[in-house]
């Protein structure tokens, strides 16, 4: 009697013949990295497709026990030995055991050297409950430390991580190696916590990858490798300067620098005309064409039924969406036909402009130029803040929209702004990039006018229920972040008093959760009684770097006066109540 293969054999031979021969053909599209295991491959693919692990990352973070080349031999014994080629599930689940340790396992447990249990900071928090907290976030740096086992550096090839030469501070979970742009905020509660040494030794490690890869990889893991993330190595060097002052550093830095700025110009660019006249302006644009290994099977059902062309455009534009760091977004989505609304299998950002990417490289510019006047390369000072005024002139002409008060992405297959509201639209005065002096008032009234600041939570990454993590109902740390700061070193008081009450509620949101979970979280959920985020690709994680390093810098701007008392009132209502008592003191 023949055997009638399942659904899910069915499913995964027709993958299998989707997948084969993606290295080559119309669109030159690349393998995520060029290992057989954790990137590409039979044994990939079937490890997957059987779901050994809840989560697909777990699989490609296994250190192998011996050579790619031994493992992948034992692999096509058992194979070719099985009719049909498809390993049952247990036989799967054995050969991975046999031939894989745990992931983490490469990682070893740091304590920072130069931890200390009373940074200065303490002292500035006025608050004792928000003191007590901060304590406890900065002993999170000793339980966030890892350092790499040697045999990361002496067979590389038995491994998914990738070498860098300092220990770091990683962001928890899943989330086992550095990530990039969580780097960022990191290194500034580091940097609050007088860890400069640390920190130093984060960002020599990114240095090293530029040397190493030519860009700081989206992670630390080689199906990281052809994407990078929101580039913030520029704005890293600042942030250590400010503690440091180290000319030195700055002087053995500035050639990386600039080499990661000439990356984004020549791989992650696109010329737009506005007005007559044409810029160069940056998206997000990953040439991947094949499943994410780390979402291997969420990827591949994705793109079932679409023809291969299609499928591998989809799965570059998932690359493309991971490499800015919203993971996913409706602010990739474009918009089906009426009445359908678009999925995530509508994503492409690469057909986005995005405001913030622009506005960090327009800082980034700047900086660049700062940096080059400071070591006496004026010739190249002049040619970065010639780059830096071009942007921003760019940055203003195409996303500002002087009658709403806002920057908005531009779609380049549509040719029009996407007018939904985002954190990121906001980029600009934070990055101090073309924005004139009257733009702080008309950004607080965009605030007020929409239903962003109706969440007394924090600030809703987007106002849109689509069940990815990137949209409503949840809020990440980074973003309130660069909100509030633009909005305090503005001139107005106005926007200065919102972001102060944007910082209180977001370190009330914080202080909440942490209380109830005894945690800290990747991302928070502003609906509700308070909790952490959800929705997305996996589970919530906790830990958390960048939203402690977030917290620490808050409390270092506005220590004196948060409380840890519940709040009760929304931004506008709050504002409006702070703004009558001004006015009554002054009557």
């Amino acid at each position: 009697m023949p055997v009638v293969p399942t659904w899910p054999a069915l499913l995964f031979l027709s993958l299998c013949k989707a997948l084969s021969g993606q290295q080559a053909g119309p669109g030159h599209f690349l393998p995520p990295c060029d290992s057989q295991i954790y990137c590409t491959g039979q044994l990939l693919q079937q490890v997957q497709e059987a779901q050994l692990f809840e989560d697909d990352k777990h699989f490609v973070d296994m250190p192998l026990k011996a050579s790619p080349d031994a493992v992948l031999e034992q692999f096509w014994m058992q194979v070719n030995a099985t009719p049909g080629g498809a390993l049952p599930k247990e036989q799967l689940a054995a050969f991975v055991d046999t031939h894989f340790s745990p992931p983490g396992e490469e990682l070893e447990n740091w304590v920072p050297p130069d931890w200390t249990a009373s940074p200065p900071l303490l002292g500035r928090i006025l608050d004792e409950k928000l003191r007590s907290w901060a304590q406890k976030l900065n002993e999170k740096w000793r339980q966030l430390g890892r350092q790499m086992k040697p045999e990361v550096k002496t067979s590389p090839e038995r491994h998914s991580l990738i070498y860098v030469p300092n220990p770091l501070i990683v962001p928890g979970g899943r989330f086992r190696e550095y990530y990039y742009w969580d780097s960022f905020w990191v290194l500034e509660g580091l940097l609050l916590s007088n860890m400069t040494a640390t920190a130093e030794g984060m960002i020599r490690n990114f240095l090293y990858l530029m040397d190493k890869l030519g860009h700081v990889p989206n992670g630390g893991r080689v199906y990281y490798k052809q994407r990078s993330q929101p580039p913030f190595l520029t704005l890293m060097v600042e942030s250590y300067l400010r503690h440091t002052n180290s000319t030195a550093f700055l002087r053995e830095s500035i050639g990386r620098l600039e080499a990661e700025y000439r990356f984004w110009q020549e791989n992650r660019s696109v010329n737009v005309s506005v007005g007559g006249k044409e810029y160069v302006l940056n998206r997000y644009h990953v040439q991947v064409g094949e499943p994410r290994p780390e979402s291997y099977w969420k990827d591949a059902l994705l793109a079932v039924g679409l023809p291969r062309g299609a499928q591998r455009a989809l799965w570059a534009e998932l690359h493309s969406a991971a490499e800015s760091g919203w993971d996913f977004s409706s602010r990739w989505f474009l918009p089906g036909p009426p009445p359908l609304k678009a999925t995530l299998q509508d994503t492409q950002p690469s057909a986005v402009l995005p405001v913030d990417l622009n506005a960090i490289l327009c800082r980034a510019e700047q900086l660049l130029a700062s940096f080059y006047e400071t070591l006496g390369d004026h010739v190249k000072a002049k040619q970065f803040q010639a780059a830096h005024q071009e942007r921003a002139l760019a940055v203003r002409h195409l996303f500002w929209d002087e009658d709403t008060g806002a920057w908005f992405d531009y779609n380049l297959l549509r040719q029009r702004p996407n007018k939904a509201f985002y954190p990121s639209n906001l980029m600009p005065l934070w990055a101090e990039c073309g924005v004139t002096p009257g733009d702080a008032g008309k950004v607080v009234s965009y605030l007020k006018g929409s239903s962003a600041l109706s969440y007394t939570k924090g600030l809703p990454t987007s106002l849109a229920h689509t069940g990815q993590q990137w949209d409503l109902p949840n809020a990440w740390a980074p973003l309130q972040q660069m909100t509030i700061e633009g909005l305090a070193k503005s001139s107005s008081p106005e926007a200065q008093q919102l972001a102060f009450t944007l910082a209180q509620q977001w370190v009330r949101t914080n202080l909440a959760v942490y209380e109830r979970f005894q945690s800290m979280f990747e991302k928070y959920d502003v609906e509700g009684d308070g909790q952490p985020g959800g929705g997305g690709e996996y589970e919530v994680q906790e830990g958390f770097g960048w939203t402690n390093g977030v917290i620490l810098q808050l409390l270092d701007r506005y220590g004196e006066q948060l409380t840890s008392a519940a709040a009760s009132t929304s931004p506008a209502l709050a504002w409006l109540g702070v703004a009558s008592i001004l006015l009554l003191a002054l009557n």
